[in-house]
């Protein structure tokens, strides 16, 4: 075997695998797709809304400072991880090798089915709030609610759904430079975007609300949400900044196939954070301070429907000052690309996790899903395979905003429950077992991690609550339910069958030979 030239391939082979994929992206290239992932406006347009209905504009804003600063120590505990373990596995890796030997394969086992779930959930995520927003986009060229609009049916909704989800894994076909230029054009589509957005939205909007609304205001929205307490709606209004906040895990998806994976990947993660920490809060202020009267945003008979918030206040803002909605339907178009950068990036991070947890024979048929393409050095099946599951996922999602709600929650709870395991891991491990990699946290690493576990922990909870009352049907969050089921089944299999082959991670260099 050669001698590896780059420090996160000799870490790799250190690990007990061989390169395979192509280790060709930079830096820059990585940030890119771990910023894509995370996304400026794919976490806080679609769930602006509901939050703002909850308490009005004061949690809204200062909530995401909260998550924010909680949110920079999982960063801070998840990049000395990936520092010490460059893998594509990440996640599901890292807590393999963190739980120990007698406690590995459960804990990746685990780590690797939730990863799975969310990461999955997550593309349809996407996908349903970038067709909300072309809906809205169509509605608007068309019209307005008021002026004989057209609003897509939900057979159409449907079929715009599928296809961005096939345009994702049709693009993941592709070679790794196609996704990696794709993602690069992504981040400056939102930080151009998003500048954009964040200036021009303000000085076009005829008025705007003072700081005093924007910065103390608390308006309980008990009449449209049936919640009455002041403390759950509050929690309940920071589900935006969490829902928001997650997705740096991109960067460790890619460490195989990054130069110098072992330090450049944990700058990666924290530089996410940091970006979409500054511009996210700035994306929150520019929509609050635009708004012209609360009251309207939900109206049934407004000129988007009452369907989409962020939309009205575009269109508030353009057609007050102009008396025309084109400057609203060209921002709703660069949130709309962000949504479908976002897409084609967590399509590109589930494929390499289905890959990974194939290669370690973690899923049915693995021999399929861990192929690499012999051309093109990508997972391709394991691409269509996320797709498929995804649009099976629609099906449900369509019936209605709350099962929109209940899968949002699902992919939360999933992606980031996955980050918890191999956090505790490295919370109870001993510190001599231990290899540390050039970013490494020392003593500091027990209160970060603890910090990091129990955010998680609270994050995990709250998306479990219902969110609205009285609890209907129309209302009923069914995420208990479905991750009950869905995680009863994984960890029955697991007890019955799986515990009996799965050993976690399997290298592929034995002694320093492939």
């Amino acid at each position: 075997m050669e001698m590896a030239a780059d420090s996160g391939e000799k870490r790799l082979n250190e690990l007990g695998y061989k390169q395979e994929l192509r280790r060709e992206m930079t830096l820059f290239k990585t940030l890119a797709i771990s910023f894509s992932t995370m996304t400026l406006f794919t976490g806080i347009t679609p769930l602006y809304g509901s939050s703002f209905a909850y308490t009005g504009p004061a949690a809204l804003v200062w909530g995401w400072l909260v998550v924010s600063f909680f949110t920079c120590f999982v960063g801070i505990a998840m990049a000395e991880i990936c520092s010490s373990f460059p893998t594509t596995g990440s996640l599901y890796f890292w807590a393999a090798h963190l739980a120990g030997q007698k406690w590995g394969p459960f804990a990746s086992w685990c780590c690797a089915w939730l990863e799975t779930i969310g990461l999955v959930a997550g593309i349809g995520t996407q996908a349903y709030a970038g067709t909300q927003t072309l809906q809205s986009i169509i509605l608007l060229c068309t019209g307005t609610n008021k002026d004989g609009g057209y609003l897509a049916p939900r057979w159409l909704f449907l079929c715009i759904y599928i296809g961005l989800t096939l345009i994702w894994a049709f693009l993941n076909t592709f070679a790794l430079e196609v996704i990696a230029f794709i993602d690069i054009i992504s981040i400056w589509w939102q930080v151009c975007g998003g500048l954009v957005i964040v200036i021009m939205l303000p000085l076009v909007a005829p008025t705007t609300q003072s700081a005093s609304y924007v910065f103390t205001a608390f308006e309980l929205g008990s009449d449209s949400t049936g919640v009455s307490s002041k403390v759950y709606a509050t929690v309940l209004a920071f589900l935006v900044s969490q829902y928001s906040l997650y997705g740096y895990d991109a960067a460790a998806h890619l460490t195989e196939e990054t130069k110098g994976a072992d330090r450049n990947g944990p700058i990666a993660i924290l530089s996410s954070i940091g970006i979409i920490s500054v511009f996210g809060w700035a994306y929150i202020l520019a929509l609050t301070f635009s708004i012209q009267d609360p009251s309207y945003l939900y109206d049934k008979s407004n000129e988007t429907a009452g369907v989409f918030v962020p939309a009205q206040i575009l269109y508030d803002a353009f057609h007050g000052r102009y008396h025309s909605s084109t400057g609203a339907i060209i921002l709703l178009f660069i949130i709309w690309g962000s949504f479908f950068f976002g897409g084609l990036s967590i399509t590109t991070s589930a494929a390499r996790v289905v890959y990974a947890l194939s290669r370690d024979q973690g899923i049915p048929f693995s021999s399929i899903w861990r192929k690499v393409h012999s051309k093109r050095k990508v997972p391709a099946n394991a691409v269509w395979l996320c797709a498929a599951i995804c649009i099976l996922l629609g099906l449900p999602i369509l019936q209605g905003s709350i099962v929109f709600t209940a899968i949002t929650s699902i992919c939360t709870i999933g992606w980031v429950g996955g980050y918890a395991v191999p956090i505790f891991a490295r919370i109870v491990m001993a510190e001599q077992d231990f290899k540390p990699g050039p970013f490494y946290l020392g003593k500091a690493r027990r209160p970060v991690c603890l910090v990091a576990f129990l955010w998680i922990c609270y994050t995990c909870c709250v998306f479990l609550l219902p969110t609205s009352y009285p609890i209907t049907w129309d209302t009923f969050n069914y995420a208990p339910v479905a991750l009950g089921i869905g995680l009863g089944l994984i960890l029955l299999w697991w007890v019955v069958d799986a515990r009996k082959w799965f050993k976690g991670p399997v290298r592929n260099i034995q002694n320093g030979k492939v």
